[in-house]
């Protein structure tokens, strides 16, 4: 496989004022790895704020002013600049946005998703193009004419998809593609999203919904509190047995189909110095208390738990 997108010990901080002129450095996302594959689903899955986004936001180099950036983000094998992200940022790597906010609420569909021309040639190039990909998705003629407000749910996310394709991006990062959806739309979502893998193009899932992420993804990372704390393949996360970290198997077992075996506690809004799930873990050792795991390759599989790194040096 080739690997299009590694992102290497990311980490992502705000500073914040509180109680007048003090500051403080409130951390979102820790030491975060994972990468993906040409031709590869690999979904991230964590709860609502947790910071998923900005993870999309830091890849394509979209984070706001105040944020501080730690960490590597490397594209088919090279490490990326600011600059290299805006260079490539829309052409080959797009993002796949969660809200059609994303769209100009003044402007008609096709418009927007054509942009720019330099002449009348141009835009009929362009024009065509658009409506090859567009009707690619089931967007007919009728939508190119449509303002945002004027579009379903499901029509959105297919014209939000369309436009990010229109460019041939070698890697596409979804970000929360399928909330607010019925049935049918999700079902259409995930079966697209899975068609451009099979396309050969690389796919960055970001999500909340864990059936998603099961029926869609190769890989799915759990994102815990800021941290990847397990990378496993989709189908060992239909089984708490095939799992490895607590937290995933917890997670698992919460699931209505599962019995809604409920986990006590809730995520750490701050980092401390052991383990971030630590309170919450009915395994924990007191090595857990004080000392971060590290994440650890065990097989096929990274997990980031005491439970899994005795005798084992092979970290990222």
């Amino acid at each position: 496989m080739v690997e299009l997108l590694d992102v290497s010990n990311l980490s992502i901080s705000f500073t914040q004022y509180v109680q007048g002129l003090q500051q403080r450095e409130l951390k979102v996302i820790s030491d975060l790895s994972l990468d993906v594959n040409e031709g590869e689903v690999v979904a991230i899955l964590g709860s609502s704020g947790s910071g998923k986004s900005l993870l999309a936001h830091a890849i394509l180099g979209i984070l706001p002013e105040n944020a501080a950036c730690s960490g590597d983000i490397s594209f088919k094998g090279k490490v990326l600049t600011e600059e290299d992200k805006k260079e490539i940022r829309g052409k080959s790597i797009c993002l796949i946005p969660q809200s059609v906010n994303y769209l100009d609420p003044l402007m008609k569909v096709s418009q927007q998703a054509i942009g720019k021309t330099k002449d009348e040639e141009d835009y009929k190039h362009k024009k065509s193009h658009q409506r090859e990909v567009f009707l690619k998705y089931g967007l007919d003629e009728s939508v190119d004419n449509m303002y945002p407000f004027e579009l379903s749910g499901g029509m959105a996310r297919k014209v939000l998809l369309s436009t990010a394709l229109l460019s041939n991006p070698e890697l596409l990062v979804a970000d929360e593609p399928t909330p607010g959806l019925d049935d049918k739309s999700v079902e259409e979502t995930i079966n697209d999203i899975k068609k451009l893998a099979e396309e050969g193009k690389g796919v960055l899932l970001i999500t909340h919904d864990i059936e998603v992420a099961i029926r869609t993804a190769n890989r799915i990372a759990i994102f815990y509190s800021g941290y990847v704390i397990e990378i496993n393949q989709a189908e060992n996360f239909k089984n708490a047995d095939t799992l490895m970290h607590p937290y995933s198997k917890a997670l698992i077992d919460s699931l209505p189909d599962n019995g809604f075996k409920l986990t006590e506690g809730t995520q750490p809004l701050n980092d401390n110095k052991g383990c971030i799930y630590y309170k919450n873990c009915l395994l924990r050792k007191d090595i857990c208390k004080d000392t971060k795991p590290s994440l650890h390759k065990i097989g096929d599989s990274k997990v980031r738990c005491h439970l899994y790194n005795g005798g084992l040096d092979d970290e990222t």
